[in-house]
């Protein structure tokens, strides 16, 4: 298993690791209702759609716990984040459960998503082909409840005992590729290369990388996938080099509501994150900035969506 973890449960309180202040340092923070589960949603103190999903529940029987009206703490949950399709998924799984069994179901959707990841990580492998992973953002154990979607596949690869090598794109304005991905895997002892993202044509072209693999944050009917933005970009590019580009889709991410990827809600996130990055100025006050948080890659562009259970096919 990873030796990298992105929460920690106790009847009350849920410990989550403070992913703004990797690599640098290793912070829990204490989260004990739905207040503070929210946020810690929205300011990306946790990330990930099953990440976001299992804190959420969590987060509702944390409220509940404290006495706050639960359909209020439900929808607290559900605005944190609109894009992630798997946070709505677990409120609305524990919509028929008594407020005395939330504690117990919030596990078990922790502990299954754990189960998920492995078994999506274990499928997804038998379709990757020799050569480098290119993969975006962060889709392992620090995204989800353990092991990883994107990710997963390659922990299994290595797991198995296939050479693997991953080429982690920086993820701008975030950069959860670089503080995030880089660290998962230097601290699994699994072989990486960080680049930026304007190196993504270029490490293709370079004949280091024989496929792309992506997490995802929302899938709908037709297959048209929203990710962390520039997700579409490398699908492009993947397209034009004539690599494999692989969605790792966990069936919660389906989202059956969603006809296409032009019905799928898009967040915005503030215009600071790509001024600055931690403090730091990187561009003037006033320039306006245009910051979507995902973007949606058609259909067309994709090799295949690997899930838990095998390949899925658009309907």
């Amino acid at each position: 298993m990873s030796r990298v973890s992105a929460m920690r449960y106790q009847p009350g309180t849920l410990s989550l690791l403070d992913q703004r202040r990797l690599p640098a340092d290793v912070d829990w923070l204490t989260v004990r209702d739905s207040h503070q589960a929210a946020a810690a949603i929205r300011d990306m103190v946790v990330r990930g759609a099953p990440a976001i999903a299992i804190t959420a529940a969590y987060g509702l029987a944390l409220g509940v716990r404290a006495g706050e009206d639960r359909q209020d703490a439900r929808a607290r949950l559900l605005g944190s984040r609109p894009t992630a399709v798997n946070l709505r998924w677990a409120l609305e799984r524990l919509d028929p459960v008594p407020d005395e069994g939330l504690e117990a179901a919030a596990a078990e959707i922790h502990a299954q998503d754990a189960r998920i990841c492995r078994a999506l990580g274990d499928a997804g492998a038998a379709f990757v082909p020799p050569g480098g992973v290119f993969t975006h953002c962060n889709t392992g154990a620090l995204a989800t409840g353990g092991w990883g979607t994107a990710l997963g596949i390659v922990r299994s690869l290595h797991a198995q005992g296939r050479p693997v090598h991953v080429f982690a794109g920086e993820t701008r304005p975030y950069l959860q590729g670089a503080r995030l991905t880089a660290w998962e895997l230097v601290t699994d002892g699994i072989p990486c290369t960080l680049v930026t993202d304007s190196m993504a044509a270029a490490v293709m072209a370079s004949g280091r990388v024989g496929s792309v693999i992506v997490g995802c944050d929302r899938v709908a009917v037709n297959g048209d996938t929203a990710n962390k933005i520039g997700t579409y970009g490398l699908a492009v590019l993947a397209r034009h080099h004539g690599l494999p580009f692989y969605v790792a889709m966990p069936h919660s991410t389906l989202d059956r509501r969603c006809a296409t990827g032009a019905d799928i809600p898009i967040e915005e996130r503030p215009a600071v994150e790509v001024r600055a990055f931690q403090g730091h100025a990187a561009a003037p006050d006033a320039v306006p900035v245009w910051n979507p948080a995902f973007d949606v890659t058609p259909a067309a562009l994709i090799t295949g969506w690997l899930t838990e259970q095998g390949p899925w096919r658009p309907e």
